[in-house]
């Protein structure tokens, strides 16, 4: 279980922080990000290709460091904290999943608090693999066993081995059918809830982000442009960027509708 941090008070805070590449660091892939994340909130960060958002949730665990500013996670600078100790609190679901193909499930889960100098118990084991809804017995299987939807949720189950407070997901669905991203999609957010975790998901589909999140952040040319709940993006809030995305999933399904009713009149005229 997570640790029980005051929901009150914020867990995560970015601090003016950026991250710029080149010579001149003329490159910006981040600049300038505020904003701080409350305890147990679960955000979205949401924008096109480019924007900054998996370089911005990067800095978090520190795979990548700002080029100035800060990032605090519990008030502390996060390139201040041991880092081993930080990936222990921070867990890390990859784009594309990112398991080891050489080694079982059993020690790709395993392998964060391995690295840590601590061995996970097979019955942890067991109670994470339960936890996102995998049998037991899978343990001893290779990754190449098992199906995409499979081996995302080892990635989540390993992502939780450390009893993080904090979960970062950085577009965790995306390779995944859509029937599978949706379920995988409930059972992080009903995880996220059940355990207490402060959780923050990258990902490029602005309908995931607004039926997963309580709080979604619209990012563009590495700035943050919108931070809106999505009962305000619906609404119409959040800007002109921020509304050109919403502007997809509220148009498929209108056209969605446009067929059902259609499709309705046709049956009811049918001879």
């Amino acid at each position: 279980m997570a640790a029980d941090p005051d929901a009150s008070s914020p867990i995560l805070t970015f601090n003016r922080a950026e991250k710029s590449y080149g010579d001149d660091g003329d490159v910006i892939a981040v600049g300038g990000v505020d904003c701080t994340i409350a305890a147990r909130s679960f955000v979205a960060l949401v924008g096109a290709s480019g924007s900054g958002k998996s370089t911005l949730l990067k800095m978090v665990n520190t795979l990548v460091e700002p080029s100035a500013g800060r990032v605090l996670f519990g008030g502390e600078d996060v390139t201040a904290l041991n880092q081993s100790h930080l990936r222990r609190r921070v867990g890390y679901v990859f784009q594309g999943i990112g398991l080891f193909p050489h080694i079982t499930v059993r020690e790709n889960i395993a392998i964060g608090p391995r690295l840590a100098g601590e061995r996970l118990q097979p019955s942890r084991i067991e109670e994470l693999l339960t936890l996102v809804e995998l049998e037991p017995e899978m343990a001893g299987r290779m990754p190449d066993e098992l199906s995409g939807g499979q081996r995302q949720r080892v990635g989540v189950a390993r992502a939780l081995a450390g009893d993080p407070e904090m979960l970062l997901m950085d577009e965790p669905f995306g390779a995944l059918d859509p029937i599978t991203r949706d379920a995988l999609g409930e059972k992080v957010r009903e995880l996220h809830n059940r355990l207490g975790l402060t959780t923050v998901m990258v990902t490029h589909d602005m309908a995931e982000a607004l039926l997963l999140a309580d709080r979604v952040l619209v990012m563009d040319g590495g700035f943050l442009v919108a931070d809106e709940t999505p009962a305000s993006l619906l609404a119409g809030g959040g800007g002109e960027i921020a509304q050109g995305l919403v502007a997809v999933p509220r148009q498929q399904a209108e056209r969605l509708a446009a067929m059902e009713a259609a499709g309705a009149n046709h049956g009811n005229t049918a001879p």
